[in-house]
């Protein structure tokens, strides 16, 4: 097992695998920007290191910095976390020649799904089900119109280096097909330094569902269920839970198993996350391959009493996955809501700043997973999320109705919250009947007109 981790991450994803570290017995090592000095993950670790300014392109995606504070602390291992470079294929090559394991999958793994485009096409071959679209990379708006034309409206314009929901665009028509087009390519450019987009065939009121998988380096891969990610804003997760409602025990095994096959074409290790589109009908398309530990990977945990983190750290230290993942079923039911520092009512905008006062709620079946804290302040450098709230219970609705208690509890004064409207989900029939798809927040609330 490793003596001393670093952990290239900020925020509760940081203080959760801190977390993991310690019951393991293994020393860590935070990194902070400027703006997280009074961070929570910096407060817990063994050791804290500074290596840049505020804003994540001068630190927390520095990866000099990262393996200087590496080698400086003399540690044996990175953990990536999600988000900044838990999906860059260079990095995890970089920790590779520095002689530091990479707790997550191969660079070539990396790179094979981390191309949306590629992983595409790798799927088919694997004979993953996939929406009809772009045979790669679709390289100019008259590209655009040729596909449109083929697979018929509507369609999604996607980036190929996308995640979090950017350089995505739907189109109806030729008109917002060419607008969609380049405002995607804009964006992607900005927000991935790659403006590389695929199209597929839109899935009307599809439910969001992505399957959990394990791998280590033996060849035994596993997967832990599903977990439904439809209610989202601006095609970011905001409530997630397991098992999904659409999702049959039969209809689980099935994606499980192309889940799996998908996993063994790419000789993938660790944790990996497969997202699809599930009709009304059942039928499932494959989306992406997310190559790394999952913001909503606490449902899973609830849900079938494995502790992901550690299991990650136990695969990159070469241990085997034990009897313990074998024939692995839902032993309860869970809900997770991101507690995101934004106003609903201004169309989510972030809501950075001092956090006055700051209760969590607790009780049986409830989870936080945050870094906040009374008199933290928010900085606006980063993604709005301070936190994650899960409940479970024996079944879905004692889930719903010990989150919905646990919501009433939660109490955030300072800054604006997605609380309110999280709590308002929950009482809607729609979600308490399980009848929701990607569609459901535009559909109940959408954005205030403005003026």
């Amino acid at each position: 097992m490793f003596d001393k981790i670093l952990i290239a991450n900020r925020g509760e994803i940081a203080l959760r695998i801190i977390r993991a570290c310690k019951e393991l017995g293994i020393k860590t090592l935070a990194v902070y920007s400027t703006a997280d000095v009074d961070s929570l993950h910096v407060q817990v670790a063994d050791e804290a290191i500074c290596i840049g300014k505020a804003s994540s392109q001068d630190s927390y995606l520095k990866i000099d910095r990262i393996m200087s504070a590496a080698e400086i602390g003399d540690v044996d291992a990175i953990h990536p976390g999600y988000g900044f470079l838990a999906e860059n294929a260079h990095f995890a090559e970089v920790c590779e020649s520095c002689n530091i394991k990479f707790i997550g999958p191969k660079p070539s793994a990396i790179r094979a799904m981390g191309d949306k485009a590629t992983a595409r096409a790798t799927a088919r071959k694997a004979g993953v089900p996939i929406s009809p679209g772009s045979d790669g990379l679709v390289d100019t708006e008259q590209d655009a119109l040729k596909v449109a034309k083929k697979i018929g409206y509507p369609v999604m314009i996607k980036a190929v280096a996308g995640g979090g929901g950017r350089g995505m665009r739907m189109a109806h028509n030729d008109v917002s097909l060419v607008q969609g087009f380049h405002a995607a390519r804009m964006e992607a450019e900005k927000a991935f330094g790659n403006g590389g987009l695929y199209m597929e065939k839109l899935i009307e009121q599809p439910h969001h569902v992505e399957f959990q998988i394990l791998a280590d380096r033996f060849g035994k891969v596993v997967h832990l269920g599903e977990r439904d990610c439809s209610i989202q804003r601006r095609n970011q997760k905001l409530i997630e839970e397991s098992p999904s409602p659409i999702v049959t025990p039969e209809l689980r095994k099935k994606m499980g198993k192309a889940s799996i096959k998908l996993a063994e074409a790419v000789n993938y290790e660790n944790a990996g996350t497969i997202e699809y589109l599930v009709d009304n009908q059942g039928n499932f398309y494959f989306m992406e391959m997310n190559t790394r530990i999952q913001v909503e990977h606490p449902v899973t945990e609830e849900v079938y009493g494995i502790d992901l983190v550690r299991a990650q750290i136990g695969i990159a230290a070469g241990l085997p996955l034990g009897k313990e993942f074998d024939n692995l079923t839902p032993q309860k039911h869970a809900i997770e809501v991101r507690i995101n520092a934004e106003d609903p009512a201004e169309d989510f905008r972030p809501s950075p700043g001092k956090i006055d006062f700051f209760f969590a709620p607790g009780g049986h079946g409830i989870r936080l997973d945050s870094h906040a804290y009374n008199g933290y302040t928010i900085p606006p450098y980063y993604d709005s999320m301070i936190g994650k709230l899960i409940a479970s219970g024996p079944d879905r609705a004692t889930a719903i109705s010990r989150m919905s208690r646990a919501l009433d509890e939660f109490m955030i004064r300072g800054v604006k919250t997605t609380i309110p409207l999280a709590a308002e989900i929950l009482k809607n029939p729609d979600f308490q009947r399980g009848e929701y798809s990607t569609h459901f927040i535009p559909t109940f609330f959408p954005p205030k007109a403005k003026g």
